[in-house]
């Protein structure tokens, strides 16, 4: 089953690059995905997909294309184009950093800590938390975290480990912990975002910018936390963040309606016309692939948390898959942007369909993802 999805998606993305030139793919609208010129948070997740379809094939078109995304990336970072937030790591950890992972290219390897210098532009002392949007000072963001930015973290990482500079690993641990503090309540669910009041620091509230409601857990932010903290513990060997990624991966797989593919909010009043959120279910089909990777065979949580990574997989591949629609431009229909906001609320999502590979990618060749080496 695993083969056959890599395949399909391997065959869809051969037809995607002369769709898509050398622009790059967002959400959809109508079946067909809508084009950037490298201006938005998501634009990594396609320079991803064509590292990822690289390593399967070993065709050179592939590079050739992944390379191409990587100078457009390089030119975003020099003109300093739609960089003023925290999804630095999104863009360049699936762009540059693969790149220096497969073929040790120093000029990529250079581009990526450049990318890492901007992303600690976002420090904020005062508050100790990576700001997640908007120009710095700024009144309704600029005391703001959001989960999401557990997954750019792994940048800073890196970087501390390429350079030994501790200034990168402090910030990153400081807003992991920040993060868990914060982030995660006590029944192992999650706020999307988080206030603290800019000049003090001091903890205001937890709230939503996506999810249902405030008090709402958001799948796909409840699928960053798995991800995230799984990552963060990674790097850290902190065990608290690895708990803290099992709790959140417990939390989402006991949840799981019986398609196995989850609604946008856990929260959400289900009818027939509730919306999923497929990319949820990938992204935290990898987060739980991750954790397992770090668990020692004997681990009480192992074969179960095993079997929910299959079934979310199975759920996707036999249900969700366009994989009897050879023409479709993504992999996994049913995806959802923003359904509190009305965009792309039952559409593809790029993001969704990296995901969606990369666990099919762990699954059936072992590969780790470009989160770190």
């Amino acid at each position: 089953m695993w083969k056959a999805a890599i395949e399909d998606a391997v065959a869809k993305t051969r037809v995607n690059m002369e769709r898509f030139g050398d622009r790059f793919p967002h959400v959809s609208k109508d079946d067909q995905y809508l084009l950037n010129d490298n201006t938005d948070w998501t634009d990594g997740f396609w320079s991803g997909i064509l590292w990822l379809c690289y390593e399967y094939t070993g065709e050179r078109e592939f590079r050739d294309a992944a390379a191409r995304t990587v100078e457009s990336f390089r030119r975003r970072l020099e003109r300093h184009i739609s960089l003023d937030h925290h999804d630095i790591g999104f863009l360049y950890s699936l762009s540059s950093k693969a790149q220096w992972m497969i073929e040790k290219d120093e000029a990529a390897k250079t581009l990526t800590l450049q990318a890492a210098d901007t992303l600690m532009r976002r420090w904020r002392p005062k508050t100790q938390i990576l700001q997640a949007w908007g120009p710095e000072g700024d009144e309704q963001n600029g005391g703001r975290i959001i989960i999401d930015c557990l997954m750019n973290l792994p940048l800073l990482y890196w970087a501390y480990e390429q350079t030994g500079e501790k200034k990168y690993y402090d910030v990153a641990l400081k807003h992991a912990e920040q993060s868990r503090r914060f982030l995660v309540r006590g029944d192992d669910s999650s706020y999307h975002t988080f206030y603290f009041d800019q000049e003090t620091g001091e903890a205001l509230k937890g709230g939503t910018h996506q999810g249902y409601a405030n008090g709402s857990t958001w799948t796909r932010g409840q699928a960053w936390g798995i991800y995230g903290f799984a990552l963060s513990s990674k790097y850290t060997n902190e065990p608290l963040f690895l708990e803290t990624a099992i709790r959140l991966a417990k939390y989402f797989l006991e949840r799981l309606p019986e398609d196995d593919v989850v609604y946008w909010d856990f929260d959400a009043p289900v009818t027939p016309e509730t919306k999923r959120d497929s990319s949820a279910s990938a992204i935290a089909a990898c987060g739980i692939l991750q954790i397992l990777s770090q668990l020692p065979a004997s681990h009480s949580d192992r074969s179960w948390l095993e079997a929910g990574a299959n079934r979310s997989m199975k759920g996707l591949v036999q249900s969700y898959s366009t994989m009897s629609k050879p023409d479709a431009q993504g992999f996994i229909e049913r995806g959802s942007y923003s359904v509190r906001g009305g965009n792309a609320p039952d559409d593809y999502m790029i993001w969704g369909d990296y995901y969606y590979l990369e666990a099919l990618m762990r699954l059936e060749k072992g590969h780790k993802g470009y989160w770190y080496e």
